[in-house]
């Protein structure tokens, strides 16, 4: 069925890019316009908005990046009858489990290092009271502890399930078809696939040593932005981090605009730097999400969020139509572990531990004759590579799994990268070898600052 330029302005509200992919996307939703449909051509619906073809060309490329309609020459642009789930680019950088004999491509902790959960459940006290399904989600004694060590004074907080469940949360409550998103590039794969999701317009910023980059960051705010997502430390796939003086800077760019800041903080306590938050200057703008996954055990899936109060009473009251709160049972063990001398202790071994392992790897790969200086933080490094689909491929012939580094990337980059999980790489000369054998290039990381 072919729908007339007439019959679809009629559905639209408004005459902006976003007025028009919101309405359209409303409609596609309700079966106002049917699955298989054919839409008119942007200039004859430009025309009858009385609005330019660019603007309706913004308005399609908004809707074809959220699945809802598919454009042929041929055929013209037509309504999809099945909406893909996003982009998946997360489904292509695990490698399979089991699969290799070394996996460097997973982003998870190594559990040798992870505090003794054993202990922490013995001295648990078991409460199997809930009096109500609207108790608090989050224990007190559990709440005075995460703001005492929250990096601002923060006005609400909440435990979820683990990073990527706060972010998908964030998103989903406070972002909008079409609304403008800034996120470093490269970055998380599961960040970009949930913004698409969401039918976030993504406008990526580069990231160096100490984070955004302040000229990029300042262009991309040009136009007004709904939210910037960032890593304020342990950058994945990067390893970068912020420092005072780039933080301060942001957050002065940052101050004019309504933009919301969400900050995924999901190395945590083993990152191997202290945190500098951008809340320390714009508390009521941030969201900042905490996870004690890679630092305290990835089984345990608790996150803190803290920061502005309006986004997270929304995430807590939206919640509390399903799963209404986070296991206190869970929440009781991470009051244990976070207030154990010895868990503690634990925790601060492990972060030197994959600090020393970045440090080798980055040695290892100087002494065979490669240009690298693989400082910074986290559990990643990423790696410049010749040609990235044939260095994964030579590594798993080799027998060592790394993700590719193109998920990572909110648009192509000039050079290939691959990136490497050292967590569990005790003896890196392994894969040193392997990839002087695939032909590495280029350098490891980041160049160290002086301040942090």
């Amino acid at each position: 069925m072919s729908l007339t330029p007439h019959t679809i302005a009629s559905r639209i509200d408004g005459r902006t890019a976003a007025d028009i992919a919101t309405s359209i996307a409303q409609a596609i939703r309700t079966g106002e316009i049917p699955a298989a449909s054919t839409l008119p051509t942007i200039r004859s619906l430009a025309d009858a908005l009385h609005t330019s073809p660019s603007t309706v060309s913004d308005a399609w490329r908004t809707l074809r990046r959220h699945g809802l309609i598919d454009t042929d020459r041929r055929r013209g642009t037509t309504v999809r009858a099945d909406r893909p789930f996003g982009s998946e680019r997360w489904w292509h950088v695990p490698v399979a489990p089991g699969t290799l004999e070394l996996d460097l491509s997973t982003g998870t902790p190594d559990p040798a290092l992870l505090p003794d959960l054993g202990s922490a459940l013995g001295r648990v006290q078991i409460d199997h009271q809930v009096t109500s399904y609207l108790d608090r989600p989050l224990l007190p004694a559990l709440e005075a502890e995460l703001r005492r060590r929250w990096p601002f004074d923060p006005a609400a907080v909440t435990v979820l399930d683990g990073a990527q469940d706060a972010l998908d949360r964030t998103i989903t409550m406070t972002i909008g078809l079409g609304d403008r998103v800034v996120v470093e590039t490269p970055t998380f794969p599961p960040l970009l696939d949930m913004l698409e999701l969401a039918g976030a317009d993504i406008v990526g910023v580069p990231v160096d040593a100490e984070g955004l980059d302040p000229e990029g960051l300042a262009e991309a705010l040009g136009e007004p932005t709904r939210a910037i997502f960032v890593q304020p430390r342990a950058h994945n796939p990067t390893g970068a981090a912020f420092t005072t003086a780039r933080a301060s800077l942001l957050a002065e760019l940052i101050e004019p605009t309504n933009a919301l800041i969400v900050e995924d903080d999901h190395s945590g306590d083993v990152a191997g730097v202290p945190l500098v938050s951008l809340g320390r200057w714009l508390p009521d703008r941030t969201i900042h999400i905490h996870s004690f996954s890679k630092s305290h055990g990835p089984d345990l899936r608790l996150a803190a969020v803290g920061g502005a109060a309006e986004p997270i009473s929304a995430i807590v009251r939206r919640r509390q139509l399903g799963a209404s709160w986070t296991s206190r049972l869970l929440q009781q063990v991470l009051l244990e572990l976070l207030t154990d001398p010895d868990a503690q202790a634990a925790v601060t071994m492990a972060a030197e531990r994959y600090l020393a392992r970045r440090r080798a790897l980055g040695a290892a790969l100087v002494q065979r004759g490669l240009n690298v200086e693989p400082l910074g933080t986290g559990l990643n490094l990423w790696i410049p590579v010749a040609d990235e689909q044939s260095t994964v491929v030579g590594l798993a012939a080799l027998g060592v799994g790394v993700a590719p580094g193109k998920p990572f990337e909110v648009m192509p980059s000039a050079s290939d990268h691959i990136r490497v999980t050292i967590s569990t790489l005790d003896d890196p000369s392994e894969l040193a070898d392997a990839l002087v054998a695939t032909g590495t290039s280029g350098n490891v990381g980041y160049a160290p600052t002086s301040a942090r």
